[in-house]
């Protein structure tokens, strides 16, 4: 079955507005076993829209177009599918009578836009809004099934929840099972060198990498056959990326790095102190958004400046004076006076050089120091990130978790 998702909106054609709707559907089409071809967003000029509509509804079993079923004049999804379909517009008394009474119970009268919002398309069943005045529309034509459903995410939500998933058939294999492997610490090309013989062959198990600052994602999916968390075949295939990539993956459920290390320190009891320069708060920042982070973070400092090192952390003012302040040895006394004074069993400390200016050809921006020191010592890191100023500071705060990551479950630091 081939699904497509037209979000409609001239709004969502700007970098003011999002298509989160598309999400929610592939999400709940994926549990009945329903795989989406193609989702595309187009404005409101009718047009491109009467064209969208028609180019899916040609390549499409189902097609699900929301949005622009409001009273307003740039609402023009029912003019524009019915116009495809070659059907007319008829008004539904019934429908125009339970937008007048939900205007009524909050004491006002109708406005007249909101009559078109009781014309539906010839042959279609109306689907009901309970939480708005468009109803949207279930309509067959030609073996194929068009669903009309309004833009507002509470709206489309509940009457999908009420009227669409129910009428919609599970497919016969299952619904498509999905497994995140996350990993940190390697470069997507290095990922694809490594699993690239991986690659499933049959078109009902799909393995896609997606690269962001500080993490590659391995995407798996598959139709489920009852054995294993993806299917028999797709399972052995996750064993295998688990064998190559070992230590490298810290997350199979969906979990960001500053949660698994909340996990780890949660149940080893431990408390942590942080010392940031570079990253300004927001190594912190990652760490104390995850609910519960009071059990183990103890405190945070950003000392930006050297003095601030010195008379808060007690890094020598010998050691930045002859290393630097971003050097191996600084963030070792960092993260040593974030133990020492705030009495936690760890100490995580960040320094480096977030860009654009301030480089220099022995210390180019990008350079960055993390270190973690604990009842067993001190250890560092050095890295060389690319790219602007947040991504720098993102991913040395990556860097610095996956540090913590490491220490806790004992595996090789790289």
């Amino acid at each position: 079955m081939n699904v497509h998702l037209l979000a409609v909106g001239s709004e969502l054609l700007t970098p003011l507005f999002r298509d989160t709707n598309s999400l929610y559907l592939t999400e709940r089409l994926n549990d009945l076993g329903y795989e989406v071809a193609f989702k595309g967003v187009v404005g409101d000029e009718p047009l491109p829209l009467s064209r969208a509509v028609r180019r899916s509804l040609e390549e499409a079993d189902i097609v699900f177009v929301c949005g622009g079923l409001g009273p307003t004049g740039d609402d023009r999804t029912r003019e524009a599918v019915a116009v495809v379909l070659g059907r007319e517009l008829v008004l539904d008394e019934k429908i125009l009578r339970t937008i007048e009474d939900r205007f009524r119970r909050r004491g006002k009268e109708m406005p007249e836009a909101n009559r078109k919002q009781a014309l539906v398309i010839a042959g279609a069943e109306v689907l009901p809004n309970r939480n708005g005045t468009a109803p949207g529309l279930w309509i067959s034509h030609g073996g194929k099934t068009a669903v009309l459903l309004p833009g507002p995410p509470f709206e489309l939500r509940s009457m999908a929840e009420e009227s669409v998933w129910p009428r919609l058939p599970r497919r016969p294999d299952g619904p498509l099972v999905r497994t995140v492997l996350k990993t940190t610490g390697l470069t997507e090309s290095e990922v694809e060198t490594l699993v690239h013989d991986l690659y499933p062959s049959e078109p009902s198990r799909r393995l896609t990498i997606l690269a962001s600052p500080g993490q590659i994602e391995l995407h798996l999916s598959s139709a489920a056959d009852g054995v294993g968390e993806c299917g028999s075949g797709l399972a052995a295939v996750v064993r295998e990326i688990r064998g190559r990539l070992g230590s490298r993956i810290f997350s199979d459920d969906g979990a960001e790095l500053e949660e698994v290390v909340g996990r780890l320190l949660r149940e080893r009891g431990l408390t942590l102190a942080v010392a940031e320069s570079c990253s300004g708060g927001l190594l912190s920042h990652r760490l104390t958004s995850v609910p519960g982070s009071s059990a183990y973070y103890a405190e945070g400092c950003v000392t930006y400046g050297n003095r601030a090192k010195t008379e808060r952390l007690g890094v020598p003012a010998a050691t930045i004076a002859r290393h630097g302040a971003v050097s191996r040895e600084t963030a070792a006394a960092m993260a040593e006076g974030a133990r020492r004074t705030s009495g936690a069993e760890i100490g995580l400390s960040l320094t480096g050089i977030a860009g654009p200016g301030g480089g220099a050809p022995e210390k180019p921006v990008g350079l960055v120091y993390a270190a973690l020191s604990d009842g067993a010592g001190t250890i560092t890191a050095k890295s060389l990130f690319l790219g602007p100023r947040d991504r720098v500071k993102f991913q040395a705060s990556q860097k610095a978790l996956d540090l913590l990551r490491r220490r806790l479950l004992g595996v090789e630091i790289p």
